[in-house]
This record gives C-alpha cells, structure tokens and sequence, in this order.
C-alpha cells in the first residue's frame, strides 16, 4: 500500500500545451508534446500515446503531469514528463484536466 509520504514525493503540476509533432519514430502511435509548466518549472518535453487526439486538440490544452520522474528515452527522444491520463477501454488515454481554466500554469496537484 502506498502512503502519503509516498504521494508527496510526485511533483504533479497544470501544464499547457505549447507544441504538438509527429512521432513516426516510435513504436506505438504517440505525439512529441512541449509543455510549459510555468516560470519555476519551465518548458517541458513529453512522448505520449494519446492518439485519439488530434493536434488541433491538444494544442493549447491544459493537462497535468507529474514533472519529477527522470527523463525516460522513447525512440531517442527524452520524455522529461509523465502526462496523467484516464484508462477508457474504447479510446485509451483520456486526459486528466483541470476543471478551472484559471488555475495557473505550474499550479501544485495536492
């Protein structure tokens, strides 16, 4: 069992969107994402399998990740992020968002 000592170790942040492109490189369909988590934590790469989004879906969507987990090689490409998504047995990867648009980029999930 986890604890919450366990939990607070994850550093899970609001992050929008900021670049989408191709990943024909890896080995299940996925998009190259940038994320900008805001001032303290910056500009981030991500490789994620969410492939019933579109670009024009995720471009300037907000979602949240954990931005503490070392960077993980994908096809040669460093994936620094873990974006958080339900499991939906018909589309896979459902995002995890926040349900105010205002919360700030970079915003702490406790």
């Amino acid at each position: 069992m986890a604890t919450i000592d366990d939990f607070q170790k994850l550093d899970i942040r609001v992050g929008r969107v900021v670049r989408v492109d191709d990943f024909p490189e890896a080995r299940h369909p996925a998009w190259k994402l940038e994320i900008d988590f805001g001032p303290e934590v910056g500009v981030k790469r991500s490789s994620a399998q969410i492939t019933h989004y579109s670009r024009e879906d995720l471009d300037g969507r907000l979602v949240v990740g954990v931005v503490n987990f070392p960077p993980r090689r994908v096809a040669g490409y460093s994936s620094e992020v873990l974006v958080l998504g339900a499991l939906d047995p018909d589309k896979g990867v459902v995002l995890l968002t926040p349900g105010d648009p205002e919360v700030a980029l970079g915003a702490r999930i406790a």
